[in-house]
């Protein structure tokens, strides 16, 4: 004899079939294709502000099983200057960063100024003022291979970790920094980032709040590039 509970839940699953394919067929894809993330912090100002929601694309590097971190098939590699999202184990929780070493290159940085392979990068004194930017705080843009970006460095904030004598990067590992210099904990606290690490590229601002303004959405950061200067 079928209990009258089963035939209610097979009852709701006839009913509602069509809306469960939908609800699994998008975990599925917030799984293993794209998904978007929160930012809660201001590592990677200015070019990502606290509460921008960030589109990432989970299929960039890697092709993995659903819901596991389980990979099927290595697509890529991240290149310098982007910005990648991954589940750190050093700092036992999910950051964003950008690339700046790729594997076996040699990086150094002195008073802020980086060197990939013994050649400095690109820098130019920058203007603009951004949100949430201190009057303490100076920007540049910073060229990291094809990409050019904003860097922000606070010149108040303590400058321990703005010098580091050459490293090299191991293999299948990357070295990652915070646009905003002083204020990151990134390679230069946890080490190198393995690539099994990763689960994705960063590619677009979806939406932003204002955390300060009743969690308002800023108008000027809906559907944002993160790549454009």
């Amino acid at each position: 004899m079928i209990k009258s509970s089963n035939i209610k839940f097979i009852s709701f699953l006839q009913k509602n079939k069509s809306f469960l394919i939908f609800i699994l067929l998008m975990s599925v894809f917030r799984s293993a294709v794209a998904d978007w993330y929160t930012v809660p912090t201001g590592s990677m100002q200015p070019t990502i502000q606290e509460g921008d929601r960030i589109v990432v694309n989970k299929m960039a590097y890697d092709l993995r099983i659903p819901f596991t971190e389980v990979t099927l098939v290595s697509l890529d590699t991240p290149q310098r200057g982007e910005i990648i999202v991954f589940e750190s184990k050093a700092a036992d929780m999910r950051l964003i960063k950008r690339v700046i070493g790729l594997p076996g290159d040699v990086i150094a940085m002195s008073n802020e100024i980086i060197q990939v392979n013994g050649k400095r990068l690109s820098y130019k004194p920058s203007t603009k003022r951004f949100a949430l930017q201190k009057n303490t705080t100076t920007s540049s843009i910073e060229t990291v291979g094809d990409i050019k970006h904003y860097i922000n460095i606070d010149n108040t904030a303590s400058d321990n970790y703005s010098n580091f004598s050459p490293v090299t990067v191991p293999a299948g590992h990357y070295l990652v920094l915070g646009d905003n210099r002083r204020h990151s904990a990134d390679s230069r606290f946890y080490g190198f980032v393995p690539h099994h690490e990763l689960r994705g590229k960063a590619t677009t601002i979806a939406f932003s709040v204002n955390y300060d303004n009743y969690y308002l959405p800023r108008s000027d950061r809906f559907i944002q590039d993160i790549y454009g200067i």
